[in-house]
């Protein structure tokens, strides 16, 4: 692909993705309606999604942001229901919507139908967990779905392996297939393990920021790269190794932290908007000689390979759910209570994304002995109507279905109550600690500086209690935020003095940046989160 093609990709990906905040529908929706529009549309280029791209370049660094920010915590705490979507739901599906397949389609081949249940089977949690975020679902539903996203994708690529394999004429076996999966998966986790923590010591005894996120940057690519060159599972690696370096990332110095926070946000919403694009721009290419079906028969495929698979992820998430906590004790008491709308909730957040579709486009054209795949392009246009139906059913109603259940949403008094509590526990060993320090002779300050650190800890301590005061009667703003409003104010005030010198040439631009980073750091400093 050439330059410019992929730069007006990105570009009008971004653009809309950005449009996409300003309006009640999710970003993945329009991103793939606009795709679907812009595949017709006269002088727009032709972009082949390429599985030889995706999955080694473009896989690696969502999976990486997703674990990062996830919580290992929360992930180890729901082991079990995690566990159960992303290996045991994702296996269930290749084999009962493979197997459903089979019957629908006259002439496909058990084998290419289980080829289709396997790439059809992960769902793409990325538009799930960012609608089930803004919509403010329960925590513990946010992390089930964000943790089924991490691990699936390494289970329906091996589960394809061995799908495609015996579909082929490789010859396949249950026993076969068995010792593919747990190779994948004990290697993936293992190689994960051996690369997290000279990775996590190389991060923390490297002293420059710059430095630092560079490799942060390659840290997915090499956790995917040596565990794929091993033949173990790229994804489980570059997740264990993920999680690690998220869990300790608090041993990482502030500077790193707060450029990996940006850099990594700007490359994930670069990339999620890339993608869902093109998942939209590959109409053309899917629709390529199906002309031995006529439009009947492909509709009424598509409809039920895609109700095929919202149904099973019902069939499977309600026994998954109940059947354990009604057998186990044990699950009982340490898992909370819970009732019929959650599973609904999860089960209805199946939506399919790129992840299917550039699976499919790796189905070799040819078998082992020369003859052309059976019904590859079908397949090909079944796993794309299924994408686009889940994101577009799904997606657009999801939002409706939870407001509809009323679920109970974050609590953010209690939030901002425990953060609080936290932050004041926090800020009084910070005084003791400075007190202790003071009473050395060789930490002696003058007064004044020594009572504007005090006054340092005292604001950040009481900054989160005052969000929970009384509001001003005239601007409604608590205390804490007009205080932040007012500090910002300042500060503004002074960097359009520095920019004034540096006009007047009383000051060169190299001190005017100076003095601009000072000021950006100490806003930086006293920033909270307006969304909390």
């Amino acid at each position: 692909m050439d330059a410019l093609p992929l730069v007006a990709l990105i570009a009008a990906g971004a653009v809309i993705a950005g449009a996409a905040r300003r309006t009640p529908v999710p970003a993945p929706l329009l991103l793939v309606t606009a795709g679907l529009i812009a595949a017709y549309v006269p002088g727009v280029p032709d972009y082949t999604l390429d599985p030889h791209i995706v999955l080694p370049l473009v896989l690696p660094p969502l999976l990486h942001t997703a674990a990062v920010d996830a919580s290992y915590l929360d992930l180890r705490a729901n082991l079990r229901p995690v566990a159960m979507l992303s290996v045991g739901y994702v296996l269930f599906a290749t084999v009962a919507v493979g197997y459903l397949a089979y019957l629908l389609v006259p002439d496909l081949p058990l084998t290419a139908a289980l080829v289709l249940g396997a790439v059809v089977a992960p769902p793409d949690a990325v538009a799930a967990t960012a609608i089930a975020r803004r919509l403010g679902l329960p925590t513990r539903i946010t992390t089930i779905l964000q943790g089924e996203s991490l691990v699936n994708d390494a289970t329906a690529i091996t589960a394809y392996k061995v799908a495609l394999a015996a579909a082929v004429g490789e010859g396949a076996s249950w026993a076969g297939g068995i010792e593919e999966f747990a190779l994948a998966a004990i290697g993936g986790i293992a190689v994960g393990l051996v690369l997290m923590v000279p990775i996590h010591w190389l991060r923390t005894h490297l002293k420059e920021a710059l430095l630092q996120n560079t490799l942060s940057l390659l840290i997915p690519f090499v956790a995917y790269a040596a565990a794929e060159q091993v033949g173990a599972s790229g994804v489980l690696a570059v997740v264990v190794v993920a999680l690690y370096l998220g869990h300790r990332s608090w041993q990482v110095d502030f500077a790193t932290r707060l450029q990996e926070e940006a850099v990594w946000k700007m490359v994930a919403f670069i990339l999620e908007s890339t993608v869902f694009a093109l998942i939209g721009l590959q109409l053309p290419y899917v629709l390529k000689d199906l002309g031995g079906y006529s439009v009947g028969q492909v509709v009424w495929y598509a409809v039920g390979v895609f109700i095929a698979v919202v149904v099973v992820r019902f069939v499977w998430v309600f026994p998954a759910t109940f059947l354990p906590r009604g057998l186990s004790k044990r699950i009982r008491t340490r898992e909370p209570d819970t009732n019929w709308t959650a599973p609904v909730i999860v089960g209805w957040a199946g939506m399919r994304g790129v992840v299917s579709l550039a699976i499919a486009f790796s189905i070799p054209l040819t078998m082992a002995d020369g003859e052309a795949f059976p019904a590859r392009n079908l397949v090909l246009f079944l796993t794309f109507t299924t994408v686009i139906g889940t994101l577009v059913v799904q997606g657009l109603t999801l939002p409706a279905l939870i407001r509809a259940l009323k679920l109970p949403g974050r609590d953010l008094y209690q939030e901002t109550l425990a953060e609080a509590q936290a932050q004041s526990e926090a800020s009084q060993a910070a005084e003791r600690r400075l007190e202790e320090l003071l009473a050395q002779d060789h930490n002696t300050l003058p007064q004044p500086l020594a009572d504007r650190l005090r006054t340092v800890l005292e604001r950040r301590k009481n900054s989160v209690w005052e969000r929970l005061g009384a509001a001003n009667e005239v601007t409604g703003e608590s205390a804490d935020h007009m205080y932040r409003r007012l500090s910002k104010e300042t500060l503004d005030a002074e960097r359009e003095v520095f920019v004034q010198l540096r006009d007047q040439r009383r000051i060169d631009d190299e001190m005017m940046r100076t003095l601009l980073r000072r000021l950006d750091l100490e806003e930086a400093a006293g920033y909270r989160d307006e969304s909390l």
